[in-house]
Parts: C-alpha cells; sequence; structure tokens
C-alpha cells in the first residue's frame, strides 16, 4: 500500500512539472508577432546559468504590492551585449565567493504605465512601510521615483546585488532593493565600513565590465554602449 501511495504522489508532481512545461510552449507557440522578444535580446539564464533571479515586480512584494503589467514570468531578459557583459562581472565576483541576484533587467513599457497610474492613486499605500516611508506618495514624480520612461525599457539596464555564497544570503548593502529615499544613493554615509565596501565592491565590478552607475540607486546599473539608446520596448516578459 504504502508503495501505491508513493507512485501516486510521484505521478502527481510530475503532472505539476508536465503543466509547468506546457505553459511555456504554450506561450511561445500562441504569440503574437508585435508581442515576440527582438532577435538580439536573451534569456539572461542562458548566457549565465548560475545567476539568481528574484523578479520582484513578477510578484506582490513590491512598492506597488501586485504584480505588475508585463510580468507574466519570472524571467530576466536583457540585450545580448549587456548579457555577455554581466557574464563577465558574475566570473569575476564568482572568483571572489560570490554569485550576482537579478531584482529586474528589461521592463516593458506597460510596466511604466502600471507605476505611472499607481502613483496617482495617493490612498494606495499599502507598500508605503516597506518602500518609502519617508517620502509621500504624492511627491514621487516631483521626486523622480517614478518617471513616464524607464531605461530598463531600452533593455540593457539591470538591478541586482551579490548573494554571498558561504553564508547563502545576500549581501549586506545597508538598504533593501527599491528603497524611496536617501539610503540607496550610492554614496549615503550613514552605514558602516563593510555596507560601504559592499557596494564598492558591487560599483567597481560593475564599471569594469562597461556599465555605468546610477546616482542615486546602489543596485542600478547600464550598459554605456548600450545598443538602443532611445528605443523603449514594451513586449511582455514571458517564455519564448
Amino acid at each position: 500500500m504504502k508503495t501505491i501511495k508513493y507512485l501516486c504522489v510521484y505521478l502527481w508532481l510530475a503532472s505539476l512539472a508536465i503543466v509547468s512545461t506546457s505553459s511555456c510552449s504554450s506561450e511561445r507557440s500562441n504569440s503574437q508577432q508585435e508581442e515576440i522578444m527582438p532577435a538580439d535580446f536573451v534569456v539572461l539564464a542562458e548566457v549565465i546559468p548560475d545567476v539568481i533571479q528574484e523578479i520582484r515586480y513578477h510578484s506582490t512584494y513590491n512598492f506597488v504590492g501586485e504584480r505588475v503589467d508585463g510580468y507574466e514570468a519570472p524571467i530576466a531578459i536583457i540585450t545580448r551585449q549587456a548579457a555577455e557583459a554581466l557574464k563577465g562581472v558574475n566570473e569575476e565576483v564568482m572568483a571572489k565567493g560570490y554569485r550576482l541576484k537579478i531584482f529586474d533587467v528589461y521592463r516593458p513599457q506597460r510596466a511604466v504605465n502600471h507605476f505611472i497610474r499607481w502613483a496617482k492613486e495617493v490612498d494606495n499605500v499599502k507598500m508605503k512601510a516597506y518602500f518609502y516611508p519617508e517620502v509621500p506618495k504624492e511627491e514621487l514624480f516631483e521626486r523622480e521615483y517614478i518617471m513616464a520612461r524607464s531605461g530598463h525599457s531600452r533593455g540593457s539596464t539591470v538591478d541586482l546585488t551579490l548573494f554571498n555564497m558561504q553564508t547563502g544570503k545576500e549581501v549586506d548593502m545597508g538598504g533593501t532593493f527599491d528603497w524611496f529615499g536617501e539610503r540607496s544613493h550610492p554614496d549615503f554615509e550613514d552605514i558602516t565600513e563593510e555596507q560601504k565596501a559592499n557596494r564598492l565592491l558591487l560599483r567597481e565590478a560593475m564599471l569594469r565590465h562597461g556599465f555605468k552607475p546610477l546616482d542615486s540607486e546602489w543596485w542600478h546599473f547600464t550598459l554605456a554602449d548600450e545598443p538602443y539608446p532611445d528605443t523603449y520596448f514594451d513586449f511582455p516578459i514571458k517564455c519564448y
């Protein structure tokens, strides 16, 4: 009887795996032409198989508090040029005992439009304590935390951190991803020396491989020689 019970559990788990695989296959075959990923974009994990991904806008743990439009799968999509540069970063930090952890890369314009709609809903502050406790929501546009265009939509911008392979945890950067406030500035002084060193470790590795930083977010970098400096894409993030 135990053997039958275990066999049933195995078959149930196997069926879940089949459903998951079929879902991606179905999405590929039903893609509309205007929704297809451009040929020079890639799935990041295909270039860097050991990259860690926590695509926040596919989840509800983000400043909006719900899955964001356009994030149909929790995968990182990026231009091939940026992926190759990021591969060099990953190889460098892995030699020092770290791995890259990705929060966001390519972001469809429809996701940015979702942010804009959310920002206008001034009474919707359910995630305020977690991401913007020091900033009135009605000032998010004025302070440029929310903008009509995002470099992420050009496909060569990445939000990331370091993961310590020895401790099995994210490196302590003295502030969390997507925190709206001065603590997120790369040169913020009111953090420990270790936290400053961690930020510098990530920053210097990214600069060495052709990325440029943002002065308001320690986690945000854009490929300096990005292939689409003036193009904002809107194809969804899904299985291709």
